[in-house]
């Protein structure tokens, strides 16, 4: 069960806890070193990184830990 400061799967529908962080950035209109994130459950992280990969916009997949444990720094 999650409640409302639980992350959640970006996927269209999914209300599955998010444990994948997809960094992405539309070079049309952001900056090189800009990231824009979605969230991935299991079960969608692939079909979301495929989304992302197929428009040149995806940069990086982790874990949500990880990614938030590098957000502090």
């Amino acid at each position: 069960m999650s409640d409302e400061t639980t992350p959640i799967c970006s996927a269209k529908g999914c209300r599955a806890v998010a444990v994948w962080v997809l960094a992405w950035n539309n070079p049309t209109i952001h900056t090189p070193e800009r990231r824009k994130t979605w969230l991935a459950c299991e079960e969608h992280r692939e079909h979301l990184s495929q989304f992302l990969g197929v428009r040149g916009f995806l940069k990086d997949v982790v874990p949500l830990t990880e990614w938030e444990s590098h957000q502090g720094t």
